[in-house]
């Protein structure tokens, strides 16, 4: 099997967003941004807006889970990967799977219930600290920056 070039998790649960996947795609040299949720993978009409916003020359494909899991090995070496989720447990499942991750960056976590902001643009519940702390555990690197220009906040503030 194939070890595929992957530069960079990011969890950002607006996916592609304005001017932040291009900046991020421009820091880390990817030629493909993978939008791994699914249900953006089940519903084709999510996928024009984001393509439009996606860098010129780079693909974006929208896979499930699973799917990923099941194909990341067979991505040929000329793709450079950025992958793009929506929460910790997504990327937790994506690792556990066997997909090779070795740094995640954390962008933006939408307030919901059950969720108390950590950050200006992120706010986790329990399900989310303990996804992140088995990845810390599994020896994923964590980091909370919001552009590649921003200084990262501390990992801390979100398994406190």
């Amino acid at each position: 099997m194939a070890q595929p070039k992957i530069l960079l998790t990011r969890i950002d649960d607006r996916f592609i967003y304005g001017q932040d996947v291009e900046l991020w795609n421009e820091a880390v040299g990817s030629n493909l941004v993978l939008i791994i949720n699914d249900e953006i993978a089940a519903d084709s009409r999510k996928w024009a807006p984001m393509r439009v916003a996606a860098p010129d020359g780079v693909w974006t494909r929208f896979f499930s889970v699973q799917r990923t899991i099941d194909i990341i090995h067979t991505a040929t070496p000329r793709q450079w990967i950025l992958i793009m989720v929506a929460s910790p447990a997504d990327a937790l499942t994506l690792v556990k799977g066997g997909v090779p991750i070795s740094k995640i960056s954390i962008g933006h976590m939408q307030v919901g219930e059950g969720k108390r902001p950590v950050t200006p643009a992120v706010a986790i519940g329990d399900a989310d600290v303990a996804a992140l702390r088995e990845l810390q555990k599994l020896g994923i690197e964590l980091e909370i920056r919001y552009l590649p220009s921003s200084d990262p906040d501390p990992i801390e503030n979100l398994l406190a």
